[in-house]
């Protein structure tokens, strides 16, 4: 039995207590098992932060994000996990039909919520979240439900999903804004508009050109998200 239930199996876990205290402590899920309504022993269940993860979660932090843990693990485990990472909200012992209305609650602060998960249980969180991102060696339930799926297992992909997202907006921006002038200096050129005043008119030709330059412009731009990754503007 879990922390969560052993009050209601009604077996006394008392002389359990500072053992089960003291792996929370360590980051570890206490798993206490009982014979006759005895307890007899603790059984300590930790997942292995991946080495990666911290940096991710600095990343995350400074691309202006707040990062949120949701599990179902217990208070203490949960917050040891937390300060390995450096996550600074953590929403312990959540129950798997509860994670979704978290997502919920955090939407009514007026949040955004990208949610990453990879199990069955985070299938309805991550398609309430505004964007559900299923690490790729996850289950197919969760993948089906996210919006993006992370081929690597790593929190590092969600880094790079943020990084390659705000570049392309930023590049369909400024994509609009080249094609924008082009259009609208070149067309108005090319009716006459200045012709009665300074007697320019822009001839066929070079109209054809600056229409070509355009195009060759923002597809040389879209060209520079091939470097959006190896060298974040952040």
């Amino acid at each position: 039995m879990r922390a969560g239930t052993r009050r209601s199996s009604g077996v006394d876990t008392a002389p359990l207590e500072p053992v089960s205290h003291r792996l929370s402590k360590d980051g570890k899920t206490a798993i206490l098992s009982a014979v006759d309504d005895r307890p007899v022993r603790v059984l300590g269940v930790a997942d292995t932060v991946k080495p990666e993860s911290p940096d991710a979660i600095s990343a995350l932090h400074h691309l202006g994000l707040d990062v949120v843990m949701i599990t179902g693990d217990n208070a203490h485990t949960a917050e040891t996990i937390a300060q390995q990472v450096g996550v600074h909200r953590v929403l312990a012992e959540v129950l798997p039909q509860h994670k979704a209305g978290e997502i919920r609650r955090l939407q009514v602060e007026g949040r955004r919520v990208g949610m990453v998960g990879d199990g069955i249980n985070d299938a309805p969180a991550l398609a309430q979240a505004d964007v559900g991102l299923a690490i790729g060696t996850g289950t197919d339930v969760a993948i089906e439900a996210a919006d993006i799926t992370l081929i690597s297992g790593s929190l590092s992909g969600v880094v790079t999903a943020i990084r390659l997202s705000r570049a392309t907006m930023r590049n369909i921006r400024q994509n609009l804004f080249f094609a924008l002038v082009y259009n609208a200096i070149g067309v108005p050129v090319a009716a006459g508009v200045l012709y009665p005043l300074l007697g320019i008119q822009l001839s066929p030709m070079l109209a054809a050109a600056a229409m070509a330059l355009s195009s060759l412009s923002v597809v040389t731009n879209a060209n520079r998200l091939r470097s959006a990754i190896t060298q974040p503007r952040d």
